[in-house]
């Protein structure tokens, strides 16, 4: 079975003049209970105020929840912060985080909504209201659930937000493979950035992720991978940048599940980015890309199990089915 968090707050009305597809979440729910998987579902609590303070400025913080944004605030985030959007804003970060406890337990859960890495300490930005990965992090590691957490970013779009809101923190480290010449213009620092040049393709992209990704998994040594499983890096997103096919993504997902699971390390992935005129095929590809984290960990749990006591070689993901 696979662990799914989704709230109703997530499908949130679209506010006036929004370049943010609003039903992108809905869609994402629908497809999931369409499919044939094996589901349980599992509706967070809203983040306590106090945790998304603990990243953000508690005057950010406090215009979100009062749907109060200043207009440049909004304008820098993509749309108007509605109560609608408010609640919503509270209710992402509770969802990475409750995704994070349920595969602490179980070992893989997706949230349906978050991946919001470019929220900043005093504003949101680009279609990201509160950062629910820094949050997450941060409270995981206080409550001690977890003692050393890595953000691994697969976004098209650097994370530049949890870049900045965990910079420092020992038990905290950012992972971040995008292209280098999108959004946004201004890099932060991650522990480790990877930027690739335009029109990368399935196989570079894999080779890329696994020689750069399984050495900081070595040398930080988490004992949790929070994923942020953006599928804008596919070649026909509207602001993407790379060209990785449907089975590219697959075939990336299917990997960071076997290093997680064949390495005991629990998983938990955030929605993240996906952008096209076409709100029914982006919905797909995120339903594509949780079945793949899904069903690509349960079966190396099993395959782990079965070779319990023998050696076992970790292929890299452009030689795996």
């Amino acid at each position: 079975m696979i662990a799914v968090v989704h709230h109703p707050a997530y499908v949130a009305p679209a506010p006036s003049r929004s370049g943010y597809q609003w039903n992108k979440n809905g869609l994402v729910r629908d497809l999931l209970l369409q499919s044939t998987a094996v589901l349980t579902w599992h509706e967070p609590e809203p983040m306590p105020r106090h945790w998304i303070e603990a990243v953000h400025c508690p005057d950010y913080v406090a215009e979100v929840i009062e749907a109060r944004v200043p207009a440049q605030k909004e304008r820098r985030i993509g749309f108007a912060v509605t109560p609608a959007v408010a609640e919503r804003a509270l209710a992402v970060p509770g969802g990475t985080h409750a995704a994070a406890m349920l595969a602490l337990h179980h070992g893989f859960a997706a949230n349906t909504a978050g991946g919001s890495h470019h929220a900043l300490a005093e504003s949101g930005a680009g279609y990201c209201v509160f950062n629910d990965l820094a949050i997450a992090a941060h409270r995981l590691v206080a409550e001690r659930d977890a003692g050393r957490v890595l953000i691994v970013d697969c976004d098209v779009h650097q994370g530049d937000g949890t870049a900045a809101l965990t910079a420092g923190h020992p038990s905290i480290a950012t992972y971040s493979i995008h292209a280098e010449k999108n959004f946004p213009a201004r890099k932060a620092r991650s522990t480790l950035d990877v930027p690739l040049r335009d029109g990368v393709g399935d196989d570079e992209y894999l080779a890329i992720l696994a020689a750069t990704l399984l050495p900081l998994i070595d040398d930080f040594a988490p004992d949790l991978l929070l994923y942020q499983a953006g599928v804008d890096p596919f070649a026909g997103d509207r602001l993407g940048r790379l060209a990785l096919t449907h089975d590219g993504l697959a075939r990336r997902d299917g990997w960071i599940a076997r290093i997680a699971a064949e390495r005991g390390l629990p998983l938990a992935s955030a929605l993240g980015g996906g952008y096209g005129h076409d709100a029914g095929e982006v919905a797909a590809r995120h339903v594509a890309s949780i079945l793949a984290l899904g069903t690509g960990y349960a079966r190396a749990c099993a395959g782990t199990a079965a070779g319990a006591g023998g050696s076992r070689t970790m292929q890299p993901p452009s030689a795996q089915p």
